[in-house]
């Protein structure tokens, strides 16, 4: 028996899904156990990987090609499925970080190295018997790393990362002090794109999006001066540059409404190495200073221009 089958047999065995017993699920399952075509269960081990790690194992050790557009289908099929199922842990980064791993979580790599011996059947009953505690234990441990935001009088939870740290800070620092009164009108996560989205509001105040535009990270109404505030949450790309300014702009050719750009940021130090790119007339937030607003030009303080 291949290794190749006999991952798929070890899937079949703790009752994952036809579909999660697929050559990709299984290429996977052998890059997070690090095991190639000659080599003993038993040497099973859990090392953090990325997606790309995948790639290039099955490439390397299995003679098995995957483009690098590939990498969102072996995540929708094998990864989540695995990390819902007990099998696998991520490292609560980003997901759009490059520092995003997984891993087997140890029981899973416990259960692996058992896999042909003659220890195989009771430690799969004793795993099987254990698992459903398994999935409750992991999937509070990725829960507990979840950031509880309130948005719109609304309960919400952004997932892990510097990108969704920064706008709940927008959304509980910066709204209250300089967007008093205001509606959240959308705001993605870095997991659930469209975590608030008021299309119905949107449109009335004139907005037409497509598939191809990009949102700004968060946008607030507020009604008592009829303005729209445009935050873009910056760790890492993606400051009000004139560029972006022009985008955003096209995208709301109808909208009557003033109009605020800000760019805002976790920190003075990553203000710094983007401060040369931001456009004059927009405004500048800095989570570590959240009492104060840095105005680039224009004839007056915060507000349309």
């Amino acid at each position: 028996m291949t290794k190749l089958e006999e991952a798929k047999k070890f899937l079949e065995s703790i009752g994952m899904p036809k579909m999660q017993q697929a050559d990709v699920c299984c290429l996977a399952l052998l890059t997070l156990a690090n095991i190639k075509e000659y080599d003993s269960w038993e040497n099973c081990s859990n090392e953090w990987i990325r997606i790309h790690d995948i790639i290039q194992f099955a490439k390397e050790h299995y003679r098995v090609e995957y483009a690098e557009n590939s990498r969102e289908t072996i995540r929708k099929q094998a990864m989540h499925p695995f990390r819902r199922s007990a099998l696998i842990e991520d490292n609560g980064k980003a997901t759009n970080s490059p520092n995003y791993r997984y891993r087997l979580t140890d029981e899973a790599c416990a259960l692996l190295q058992t896999l042909g011996s003659d220890r195989w059947d009771k430690e799969l009953s004793d795993f099987c018997s254990v698992h459903e505690s398994l999935i409750e234990t992991y999937s509070s441990k990725k829960e507990m790393r979840k950031m509880p935001v309130k948005i719109n009088g609304q309960d919400f939870t952004f997932s892990a990362g510097k990108h969704n740290q920064l706008q709940k800070a927008i959304i509980e620092e910066l709204a209250p002090r300089f967007a008093p009164y205001s509606e959240c009108l959308y705001v993605g996560d870095t997991t659930e794109k469209d975590m608030v989205k008021n299309v119905e509001k949107l449109k009335e105040l004139g907005f037409e999006i497509t598939l191809h535009d990009k949102m700004p990270d968060v946008v607030l109404y507020r009604e008592d001066k009829d303005w729209i505030y445009f935050i873009e949450a910056v760790t890492s790309v993606g400051p009000m540059n004139p560029k972006r300014i022009d985008e955003i702009t096209s995208m709301t050719a109808n909208v009557k409404s003033g109009k605020v750009f800000i760019t805002a940021f976790l920190d003075f130090k990553t203000y710094k190495k983007f401060s040369e790119d931001l456009a004059w007339e927009t405004e500048v937030w800095i989570a570590e200073m959240p009492d104060h607003m840095i105005h680039l030009n224009g004839d007056k303080f915060i507000g349309p221009r």
